[in-house]
């Protein structure tokens, strides 16, 4: 059984994109999302609702995650996915990240992870520390896929991604299987995604041109593969579900420095001014680093 995990900036189209890849990918596999998100948004599109009903949700009510049963929290989507989201707890109370932990040991536990042929993991944001980490940080995950775009900041935040899979790949089996650029029609963003992935020392496993039919099947609670399924959009998640499901691709990554990323930025005619906004945005993820 293979593990992915989606990581990317926040708003840059991770779910969608990771949700539409799942229900191509589950037209030949056995497959199961597990959201890690406090949002529970992660598994929407595939059951049709706003939110699921998550593991920490209940386990606050009942009193203890042991009082679950996994039919509760363990539900089939759209063609026989699974769908199980992790959830948090309220905004400034505790570490959500916890509960990452708590829903993978669960699943675990209760055979959740039994008779399937991939297990993908939609994690919050850029977060690599902490609880949400833990898809990496204990071996869960072994490919990640990072979503990103052309904008400075999604390239900022999937660097920062490779630095903590690089961090973990020392210890455990976790790879980079590439990045995943959600077109955000930016200029020349297939070369600039193509050029950040190779200083990565990886690969733009896929490019997903933009297309308003996502969203008007996003108002309906649905993928692409669903609700027009032969629209050339729901072909490019196919393609991205074929070369995920075939990738070998699997690599170590190599982080660029601050100074290497600024210089891309501006030989692709990135706003100057940027520069030093994201200089202060380093400057600031050094900090919190430090103290984590």
């Amino acid at each position: 059984m293979r593990q992915i995990a989606f990581y990317g900036k926040g708003g840059i189209g991770k779910s969608t994109t990771s949700q539409n890849t799942i229900a191509a990918l589950s037209e030949t596999m056995r497959v199961m999302i597990v959201g890690c998100d406090p949002k529970a948004d992660s598994t929407r599109l595939m059951l049709h609702a706003k939110a699921q009903t998550t593991i920490l949700h209940l386990a606050a009510e009942r009193g203890s995650v042991e009082d679950l049963e996994i039919e509760e929290v363990l539900l089939n989507g759209y063609n026989n996915v699974r769908c199980v989201e992790s959830g948090g707890p309220e905004p400034g109370v505790g570490c959500a990240g916890r509960g990452i932990i708590t829903a993978i040991n669960f699943l675990e536990e209760e055979g959740a992870y039994e008779d399937l042929d991939l297990v993908s993991y939609d994690v919050l944001g850029d977060v690599v520390c902490g609880g949400f980490a833990m898809p990496i940080r204990e071996g869960k995950a072994q490919e990640i896929y990072i979503v990103t775009s052309g904008e400075m900041m999604a390239m900022y935040a999937a660097n920062n991604i490779a630095r903590g899979i690089l961090k973990y790949a020392q210890s455990g089996g976790v790879r980079l299987g590439g990045l995943i650029c959600n077109s955000r029609n930016v200029d020349r963003e297939v070369d600039l995604i193509e050029e950040l992935a190779s200083r990565l020392g990886t690969q733009m496993i896929h490019f997903i041109p933009r297309d308003n039919v996502v969203q008007r099947a996003e108002l309906r609670r649905m993928t692409v593969i669903e609700y027009e399924p032969e629209h050339p959009q729901a072909q490019e998640y196919r393609t991205l579900a074929r070369k995920i499901e075939h990738n070998t691709n699997l690599i170590i990554p190599t982080p660029i420095t601050m100074d290497e990323l600024e210089e891309l930025l501006v030989d692709f005619g990135m706003m100057d001014g940027d520069a030093e906004y994201m200089k202060a945005l380093e400057a600031d993820r050094a900090k919190t680093a430090a103290t984590v």
